[in-house]
């Protein structure tokens, strides 16, 4: 009787071992973290910028400050045999004519007083500026070029400016938050864009983020996590993918689900030096 017994627990234990197993082999497993992989900067000095993300002075959510969702490059530059200069890069990739650009916006509706976005072509002095409607919170919010205004060239570089004035208090002057940088439109070679091809959005953002096409690795990303703002993986490769840039901070931040498409005005827009910090009127 005892050994009936025993075999019979023996069997029963198997039976709970050989059901297991195809659950341990359903199981998924944790998939590598989406990496930006950067590609090299230009060479010379003309892809300086600023991203943002100093200390607002106090109107803001947070206390932020503007930040643009963009990589940046450090790197230090000899000038003659003894000076060294500190050279801050704002500069990514897209192989669309009309990117879409994002931006960090910490501020309430209330204090905003006006927003542009400003793209100049490196080889001519007019520029194209886009005046854009409140955003309703702070959050993240996008800009898309439209359709109708002329494409980015092949390999030629364009300096964007995003700026912003803010009423910090009415009893003073407006104050500014200006970032800058540059974008860069490429072709592809033939195999990438037959792996795009055959792969689902999620695969195409490994894919641009793999090859150093920042903007299309996270506006692809970013549309998806509008679409499906619940899903815990898409939540989780927004943080890979924001954090491979040190931009992790901003992972929990809202995605404001409205693009800006509004008449691209063509005005003349002089050489200046970069507006980096806040600064009053």
């Amino acid at each position: 009787m005892q050994k009936i017994q025993l075999i019979a627990a023996f069997g029963m234990a198997l039976l709970g071992i050989v059901a297991y197993y195809p659950m341990i082999l359903m199981t998924p497993v944790a998939a590598v973290p989406i990496t930006f992989a950067p590609p090299p900067p230009p060479p010379d000095r003309g892809a300086a910028g600023d991203r943002g993300g100093a200390a607002s002075r106090g109107c803001s959510v947070g206390n932020q400050s503007v930040i643009a969702l963009v990589p940046v490059y450090k790197q230090t530059i000899n000038q003659g045999e003894t000076e060294a200069v500190s050279v801050t890069k704002v500069w990514g990739l897209t192989t669309e004519k009309h990117p879409t650009f994002w931006f960090f916006v910490p501020y309430k509706k209330s204090t905003i007083h006006s927003i542009e976005f400003v793209l100049k072509d490196e080889s001519t002095k007019l520029s194209q500026t886009l005046y854009l409607t409140k955003p309703e919170e702070p959050g993240i919010i996008s800009i898309r070029l439209n359709a109708t205004t002329p494409p980015l060239e092949v390999n030629k570089r364009y300096h964007w400016f995003f700026k912003m004035k803010i009423i910090c208090n009415p009893q003073q002057p407006l104050e500014r938050e200006n970032v800058e940088g540059w974008v860069q439109r490429v072709n592809l070679n033939p195999k990438l864009v037959d792996n795009l091809k055959q792969a689902t959005p999620q695969q195409r953002v490994r894919l641009y983020a793999e090859n150093g096409i920042w903007y299309d690795a996270l506006t692809t990303l970013a549309e998806l996590r509008l679409a499906k703002p619940k899903d815990p993986t898409l939540a989780v490769e927004w943080m890979n993918l924001l954090k491979s840039i040190d931009l992790e901070n901003l992972a929990k931040q809202t995605l404001i689900n409205r693009t800006a498409k509004l008449p691209i005005i063509k005005e003349a827009e002089p050489n200046r030096p970069p507006l980096s910090k806040p600064v009053t009127n």
